[in-house]
C-alpha cells in the first residue's frame, strides 16, 4: 500500500506541474495577479507529494521489501541499516526521484522565500522551474518507474553494489544534487528574464545568492567525491580526469564565471547577455552530465548502465531544454541593452579577465570529455583522452588566472590603477617568492615546476588576505578602528577573501602532494619491512575476518618513525557475498595535513601479499580548501544586500527626480 501511495503521489505531481507550467506563466504575460498566485503554494504542494514518493521507497528499501523491482536489484537483508536508507539513492531510480525532490525543493524555496522578486519574474521563474520538473518526473514515470512490482518476490535481493556501500554514498549523492539541480533555479531564471525582457541588475542580485547556493554544494560535492574514490578505490589518486568526474567539474567552472559575471551585472549593468548566456550554459552542462551517467554510452565506477531507451529520453530532454532556451535568447538577446562601459584595467576587467579563463579551461574538458564519444558515434573508433590531455590543456589556463585573482578585488570599479595594485600586494609577493626559494632549497632542482606551484598557491592565499587589509586599512587608522572596519564589511567582502584564500590552500595540496609523495610497491611477507619518506612500515601479517554481508582478508600493519610506534593500520580486500565482487579498503593515517597510504592488492601464497605505500604530502589541503571555499559562499550567502533590491544607478535617479517633481 506505502508503496502505491509513493507512485500515486508521483503521477499527481506530474499533473501539478501541468497546471504550474501554463497558469502563472500565462497570468505574468498578462499581468493577471490570480493565475500568478497560483505558482506558490503549487511548488509547495510539488515539493509534499515529491517527499511522500520519496519517503514511500526509503520505507520499502528499510524494511527490504523484495516485492519491489528496484529494492530486489539494489538491496540485501543483510546489509547494514545505513546502506539500505543510502541504497535509496545507490541505483537509477532512486537517484532520479532524489534529483526530482531537489528539484521540487529548489522551487519551493522560491515560492516560499521569495517575497522579494517581483510576481511577475517569481511566476514565470516557477512555472519554467516546472517545466524542467515535469520533463524528469515524466522520465521516471515512462521509463525508470522506481515503484514497479515484480510478479513473484524473491526471497533475497541481489545486493548494493559493493563500491557504493561506504558512508561516502550518504554525502556525496546528497551534496553533488543539490549542486547539480540547484543550477535549475538560475536557468529558471534566466529563461523568464528572457520571457518577460527583465534583465537588469536588480535581476543580477536575485540570482546570485541562488547560484551562490548551488556552487557552495556542488563544491562540497565534488570534494566529497575526490575523497571517496580516494580512500574506497584503492588507488591512491584523488583525480582521474573520469568523464564522469569531468561531467561534474564542468558546471562548477560555468557556475564560478557565472558567480563573477553577475557581479558586473549587477555593479554595473554590463555583460548582460554573457550573464544570462551563462545562467542557461550552467545548467545545461548539469543536463549534459545527467545523459553521460545515465544513457549508458560510458562505463565508469560513477555511471548508471541503462538501457538505450533512456538515454534517448534523456536525450530528448537535452534538446528540448537547452534547444528551446538557446532559441528563445537568439530571439530576445539582440533586445537587450547593454550596460556600462569600463576600461579594461579595472575590476569589471579582472572580471572579464576570470571569464575567459573559466570558460576557456571549461572548453578545453568539454572537448576531452566528449570527442572520444563523438568520434566513436561517427566512425566506430574508440580512443582515450586521459590526464596528459588535460594536464597540458586545463593547467596552463590556470596559471595566468591564478596569478591574476590578487588583483581582481583591489583594482578599482570603472577604471583601476595597476601600479598601484601591484604595491599593495608586495607583501604576498614577497611572501609567494620566500616560499618559493625555501621549496627549491628542501627539494632541490629535481623538480623545476613545483616549487613555482607552491609560490603560486601561497600568492594566491597572501593576495587574499592583503585583499582585506587593504579594505580596513590597518596601518592608516590603527588597529582599534581597523578591527571595528574589519567586524563591519559586508558578507559578500569576506565571502570572497576567504573562497580565494581556500583556492589557494587547494591548489597548495594539489601541488605538493602530486610533485613530492613517495610510493612503495612492494610484495611482502610477515616480518617484512620497507621503508617511505621517513617511516617504516611493517606487515605483521594477515587474517580472515566477516562482515554482515561479505569476506575480507585483513592485513595488520605498523608504522614507525625511528623506532618509536606511530600507529598500525588494517588495511583490507574484501569480498562481498551476492554479488561476489571485490573491493579494497584502504588503510589511511592522517600526519598533520599529510597521510600515510596503505592498499593491499593480490594475495601470492605462504602469506605474501602486494602492498602499496604512500606518503601523501599536505593531500588533505585539497579537500580543505574546498571546504574553505564553500564557506566564503556561505559569508557571501549572509550578506544583507542579496535579500534586499539592486539599487538604481545615480544616472537613473538624477532622471527620476525632476519627473516626480513634475
Amino acid at each position: 500500500m506505502i508503496v502505491e501511495l509513493g507512485h500515486y503521489a508521483l503521477v499527481l505531481a506530474f499533473a501539478l506541474t501541468l497546471v504550474q507550467c501554463f497558469l502563472p506563466l500565462w497570468g505574468a504575460l498578462t499581468g493577471d495577479d490570480r493565475l500568478m498566485a497560483v505558482a506558490p503554494p503549487v511548488s509547495v504542494t510539488l515539493f509534499m507529494l515529491i517527499m511522500i514518493s520519496f519517503v514511500a521507497l526509503t520505507i520499502a528499501y528499510l524494511t527490504s521489501d523484495f516485492s519491489v523491482l528496484n529494492v530486489v536489484q539494489n538491496s540485501h537483508s543483510a546489509k547494514p541499516f545505513i546502506y539500505k536508507f543510502t541504497g535509496v539513492w545507490g541505483n537509477h531510480e532512486g537517484s532520479m526521484l532524489l534529483w526530482v525532490l531537489i528539484l521540487v525543493f529548489f522551487g519551493a524555496l522560491v515560492g516560499v522565500f521569495g517575497g522579494n522578486l517581483p510576481k511577475d519574474l517569481k511566476a514565470a521563474t516557477l512555472a519554467v522551474q516546472a517545466w524542467v520538473t515535469g520533463g524528469f518526473i515524466l522520465f521516471l514515470l515512462a521509463t525508470s518507474n522506481p515503484f514497479a512490482r515484480v510478479a513473484n518476490p524473491p526471497l533475497e535481493g541481489a545486493d548494493l553494489n559493493p563500491i557504493l556501500q561506504d558512508i561516502g554514498l550518504a554525502i556525496h549523492p546528497p551534496l553533488l544534487y543539490v549542486g547539480y539541480v540547484g543550477f535549475s533555479i538560475t536557468f529558471s531564471f534566466a529563461v523568464a528574464a528572457l520571457i518577460l525582457g527583465r534583465t537588469d541588475a536588480a535581476w543580477a542580485r536575485w540570482v546570485r545568492p541562488w547560484t551562490l547556493l548551488a556552487w557552495c554544494f556542488l563544491t562540497l560535492g565534488i570534494a566529497m567525491g575526490s575523497y571517496w574514490a580516494y580512500y574506497e578505490l584503492g588507488w591512491g589518486g584523488w583525480w582521474f580526469w573520469d568523464p564522469v568526474e569531468n561531467a561534474s567539474f564542468m558546471p562548477w567552472l560555468a557556475g564560478t564565471a557565472l558567480l563573477h559575471s553577475a557581479i558586473v551585472m549587477e555593479k554595473r549593468e554590463a555583460l548582460k547577455i554573457w550573464t544570462v548566456l551563462l545562467a542557461i550554459f550552467t545548467f545545461s552542462l548539469s543536463l549534459l552530465g545527467t545523459f553521460l551517467v545515465r544513457s549508458g554510452v560510458l562505463t565508469s565506477v560513477h555511471a548508471f548502465a541503462t538501457d538505450p531507451a533512456r538515454g534517448v529520453f534523456i536525450l530528448g530532454l537535452l534538446v528540448f531544454f537547452i534547444g528551446g532556451s538557446l532559441a528563445l535568447y537568439a530571439w530576445r538577446a539582440p533586445m537587450l541593452k547593454q550596460g556600462g562601459l569600463f576600461a579594461p584595467i579595472s575590476r569589471e576587467g579582472g572580471l572579464v579577465l576570470n571569464n575567459l579563463f573559466l570558460t576557456a579551461a571549461c572548453a578545453a574538458v568539454f572537448v576531452g570529455t566528449l570527442y572520444p564519444l563523438a568520434l566513436d558515434a561517427v566512425t566506430g573508433e574508440k580512443i582515450s583522452v586521459g590526464a596528459p590531455f588535460f594536464n597540458l590543456t586545463f593547467g596552463p589556463l590556470m596559471i595566468p588566472l591564478l596569478l591574476a585573482v590578487p588583483f581582481g578585488p583591489i583594482l578599482a570599479w570603472k577604471r583601476g590603477d595597476l601600479l598601484a595594485a601591484s604595491q599593495r600586494l608586495y607583501v604576498a609577493f614577497g611572501l609567494a617568492l620566500v616560499f618559493t626559494l625555501f621549496t627549491f632549497w628542501l627539494w632541490g632542482m629535481e623538480k623545476v615546476l613545483a616549487p613555482l606551484g607552491v609560490g603560486l598557491a601561497v600568492w594566491v592565499m597572501a593576495g587574499a588576505v592583503s585583499e582585506i587589509v587593504t579594505r580596513v586599512k590597518f596601518f592608516e587608522i590603527g588597529p582599534k578602528r581597523g578591527f571595528a572596519r574589519l567586524v563591519g564589511l559586508p558578507g559578500s567582502a569576506w565571502g570572497t577573501v576567504v573562497a580565494h584564500f581556500g583556492v589557494g590552500v587547494t591548489v597548495l595540496g594539489i601541488v605538493t602532494a602530486s610533485a613530492f609523495q613517495e610510493e612503495r610497491i612492494e610484495t611482502m611477507r610477515p616480518g617484512d619491512t620497507v621503508e617511505v619518506s621517513g617511516y617504516q612500515v611493517t606487515f605483521d601479517g594477515a587474517a580472515p575476518r566477516r562482515g554482515p554481508n561479505y569476506v575480507e582478508e585483513v592485513g595488520h600493519f605498523t608504522i614507525r618513525q625511528g623506532g618509536v610506534l606511530v600507529t598500525e593500520l588494517d588495511p583490507s580486500k574484501r569480498v562481498y557475498t551476492a554479488r561476489q565482487m571485490p573491493t579494497t579498503e584502504a588503510g589511511i593515517h592522517t600526519i598533520g595535513f599529510s597521510q600515510i597510504y596503505l592498499s593491499m592488492g593480490e594475495s601470492r601464497g605462504d602469506g605474501a601479499i602486494d602492498v602499496r605505500v604512500y606518503f601523501k604530502p599536505l593531500i588533505t589541503l585539497i579537500w580543505i580548501g574546498c571546504v574553505i571555499m564553500s564557506l566564503g559562499a556561505v559569508f557571501s550567502m549572509a550578506d544583507r544586500r542579496l535579500r534586499i533590491g539592486a539599487p538604481k544607478p545615480a544616472s537613473r535617479r538624477k532622471t527620476a527626480q525632476p519627473a516626480a517633481a513634475e
